[in-house]
This record gives structure tokens, sequence and C-alpha cells, in this order.
């Protein structure tokens, strides 16, 4: 659980706006949307395979990038 410590004056909305931030981070709000509801087991492997398949393209698109010779 992400902590922030409210500094002396500090307003209340800039404080929960910093925990909000920290709970993003952190990847809260997306793991308790996913646990929301049941997924089924052959839904979560298509997700976690499609998952997997942009992250390779997005690599190879950054390494393509840096490998460039002129």
């Amino acid at each position: 659980m992400p902590k922030v410590i409210a500094r002396e004056g500090e307003p209340f909305q800039v404080t929960l706006r910093k925990f909000k931030k920290s709970c993003e981070k952190a990847g809260l709000l997306s793991d308790i949307k996913k646990n929301n509801y049941y997924e089924k087991p052959s839904v979560a492997r298509r997700r976690e395979l499609k998952e997997a398949r942009r992250k390779a393209l997005k690599l190879q698109r950054k390494q393509n990038r840096y490998n460039k010779s002129y």
C-alpha cells in the first residue's frame, strides 16, 4: 500500500493528488479492475499472449530505432 506523508501546511488536495499518483504508479487500480470479475483461464491466456506480443513489438521497434546504420 503506497504511503504519503503530509507536510506541515500542505493542503489536503495536494496530499490526495500525491497519494493518487503513488497508487497509479504501484498499479493498484489495474489490479482492482482485473480482479473485479472472473476471467476464464482461456481468456486470461489469450490476453497475456496479446500483451506479450505487444511488448515484443514495442521492444523490437525501440531496438530498430537505435540500430540504424547510415
